[in-house]
């Protein structure tokens, strides 16, 4: 009897737990919004240069062309390079499996874009937000960047490399609707909680390895 009621508490409480962290949610990411609002910028022209500017993975479709949302992160890259805005383009991305090269295909769409590649460093370990940031500053010695992401998910990307040493800015990489947006935006919510809880609690470690300064 004890056990039942123990278990009949659990299934009673689950839905209060699930609307408080909801609720957390929505609060650390109200709050991740307007504490960075001023850093992001809406135009390559506004945005203010920066040595190196972060691109983050966003996935690959099955034929290996970056995804529409990649695509953009890298074409507003490339805009930011040949304004002058930045020296340097970091690929970020997941590249755990042999057939799935995020980092490789970036820069092959960059350099079709127009970019040398002279001017691209791949991070082939940046497998989510937080190790992407983690390891701009720990491996390539990155302390200042322009972050190149959507409007969703730039408060968060802010949010994680500022608190992990990288001074950072934005800009809005969106070039379309997305079909996915409202997913996406909603995905946020736990993810940039779990951004928060990293960066200032466990900060947990990333794939890490030899230092590979990108300016000497």
């Amino acid at each position: 009897m004890r056990k039942s009621a123990r278990v009949w508490r659990l299934i009673l409480l689950a839905p209060v737990i699930a609307a408080l962290a909801l609720l957390l949610g929505l609060l650390v990411s109200h709050l991740a919004a307007a504490s960075y609002d001023g850093r992001i910028y809406e135009s390559v022209a506004d945005t203010p240069a920066r040595r190196v500017a972060i691109v983050f993975g966003a996935g690959l479709w099955p034929s290996g062309r970056p995804s529409d949302v990649l695509a953009d992160r890298v074409a507003t890259a490339v805009a930011l390079y040949q304004a002058g805005k930045v020296e340097r383009l970091l690929m970020t991305g997941d590249n755990r499996f042999i057939e799935y090269n995020e980092p490789q295909r970036m820069k092959e769409y960059a350099m079709a874009l127009g970019v040398p590649e002279e001017a691209i460093v791949l991070d082939y370990a940046g497998r989510r937000t937080y190790d992407s940031c983690y390891r701009a500053q720990y491996i390539f010695e990155v302390s200042e960047a322009t972050l190149v992401t959507q409007a969703y998910h730039l408060p968060r990307a802010l949010l994680t490399c500022s608190r992990l040493g990288v001074d950072s800015v934005g800009v809005v990489a969106d070039q379309r609707t997305y079909t996915r947006i409202a997913w996406f935006r909603l995905r946020e919510v736990p993810a940039t909680l779990l951004a928060w809880w990293q960066v200032n609690v466990t900060r947990p470690e990333p794939v890490l390895g030899e230092k590979l300064p990108i300016f000497d």
